[in-house]
């Protein structure tokens, strides 16, 4: 979605992207509703509407600002695409789990924003591309770092939830980290099974 945000002509807004954003985010999104966010917001549940009209359009919304907030200033270059990645990991690792049951839901199966998502798939993609993979191995690569950190996050917040040790993040991403770009097989790592 735009900036420019679904409303009805002629009538003044009483709602911003921001707000619905911020209420959104301040109250964690674990069991969220869009009928709970308008209570939140203190509005009608068709004033919301007017804004968005379901989850989906919400988590859209809540994702173009998450992923605003992870990505790194500048472009990843050959010398500085595995600090570059290091550095949106953390990002990633610090707003993911700011917000109650949002990295549970983003690593659960979903239909994501392809405006937002798009925009981080591109720019690991080009990371990748930078450290000298070829198109289709940065492709492969941002697949692994994407569901490998989205999926930890997921697990690391469901553990914290239930009491679990803290898992420790920097660890796992070293270890990823180590093992990028990806190669096709048989060129400088284990021989896959036939």
């Amino acid at each position: 979605m735009s900036d420019v945000l679904r409303q009805k002509a002629g009538r003044p807004p009483r709602l911003s992207r921001a707000q619905i954003v911020a209420a959104a985010i301040d109250g964690g999104v674990e069991t969220l509703t869009v009928r709970e966010l308008a209570a939140r917001l203190g509005v009608t549940h068709s004033a919301l509407y007017r804004w968005v009209r379901n989850l989906d359009e919400l988590f859209d919304l809540i994702s173009e600002e998450i992923v605003d907030r992870v990505l790194p200033d500048g472009q990843p270059g050959p010398d500085t695409w595995r600090d570059w990645l290091a550095e949106l990991a953390w990002h990633m690792h610090d707003e993911f789990l700011a917000i109650p049951g949002y990295a549970a839901r983003i690593a659960r199966p979903h239909r994501h924003n392809p405006a937002s998502f798009g925009r981080l798939r591109d720019a690991v993609i080009a990371a990748f591309a930078a450290a000298g993979a070829s198109s289709d191995m940065a492709e492969q690569s941002w697949h692994i770092f994407g569901y490998g950190i989205v999926g930890w996050l997921g697990q690391q917040q469901e553990d914290l939830d239930y009491g679990g040790p803290e898992p420790r993040f920097g660890i796992f991403l070293g270890v990823l980290l180590r093992g990028l770009p990806a190669q096709e097989p048989g060129i400088g790592g284990p021989q896959p099974r036939v």
